[in-house]
């Protein structure tokens, strides 16, 4: 429905391609599973990535429409959509930012804003639409592009959506980005000839809203686990 957000994550996979190129050396990572991984981030950015909530709570995008309930105060009820710059506006309480936050994060920032006109102000706020889950697909697939995922899916069952791969020996280099913070991206490489054969089929990772997944044209034998959300050329790809 919308496709905004998803404009970063194009960037990255779309601009990686030319740093494939060149032929690496495998380099096993020292921890398998960590829990926070450190690269060389650009700078102004965080030196490594947060960890990663376990039930993350759903972040209020664009365009998304809030309903606005006062239990005392019902003249004030409103239903607001989230404006293009990221802003609601509120009867007498002027406009307020809450792109980015949680429910709970707006109905806080809610209660401050009508602070100075309601004495301790009780507010719903309930979601009352917003933005389906989608995930993205690009690279060596038959219909690259993005995706609306209204069931559970796998990574190969994601690329069979996406009309397949264009090239067998891209088969064993599939790359799952999934967003695990605000700044940061993990980067899962899954076998997926492995996978088609019965073998390790727990590696056939699930796909979540926002996910990306990267088939290269070009074989990469060694990557970064994590980077950057506003990764530039050669993040995604480990030089020795």
């Amino acid at each position: 429905m919308r496709r905004t957000i998803f404009r970063a994550t194009a960037v990255v996979v779309f601009s990686i391609a030319a740093a494939a190129a060149g032929a690496y050396a495998q380099q096993p990572p020292a921890d398998a599973t960590p829990a926070i991984a450190k690269v060389d981030a650009p700078a102004g950015q965080a030196s490594s990535p947060s960890l990663q909530q376990r039930y993350p709570r759903y972040i209020i995008q664009r365009e998304d429409s809030l309903l606005l309930t006062f239990p005392v105060s019902t003249e004030l009820n409103q239903t607001v959509t989230v404006q293009p710059d990221g802003f609601i506006n509120l009867q007498v309480a002027g406009s307020l930012h809450v792109q980015g936050m949680t429910v709970p994060e707006v109905t806080q920032a809610i209660q401050q804003a009508y602070g100075h006109i309601l004495h301790n102000p009780i507010i719903n706020v309930d979601l009352a639409d917003f933005q389906k889950p989608m995930f993205t697909v690009s690279g060596q697939v038959g219909k690259p592009g993005q995706y609306e995922l209204r069931s559970d899916l796998t990574v190969a069952e994601a690329l069979a959506v996406a009309g397949g791969m264009v090239m067998t020996s891209a088969k064993t280099q599939v790359y799952l980005f999934h967003r695990t913070s605000h700044d940061w991206y993990e980067v899962k490489r899954v076998n997926l000839k492995e996978i088609l054969r019965g073998k390790k089929l727990d590696e056939d990772a699930m796909v979540q809203p926002g996910d990306m997944i990267y088939v290269p044209e070009k074989f990469i034998t060694n990557f970064r686990k994590y980077v950057p959300y506003s990764a530039t050329t050669g993040t995604f790809v480990q030089p020795n």
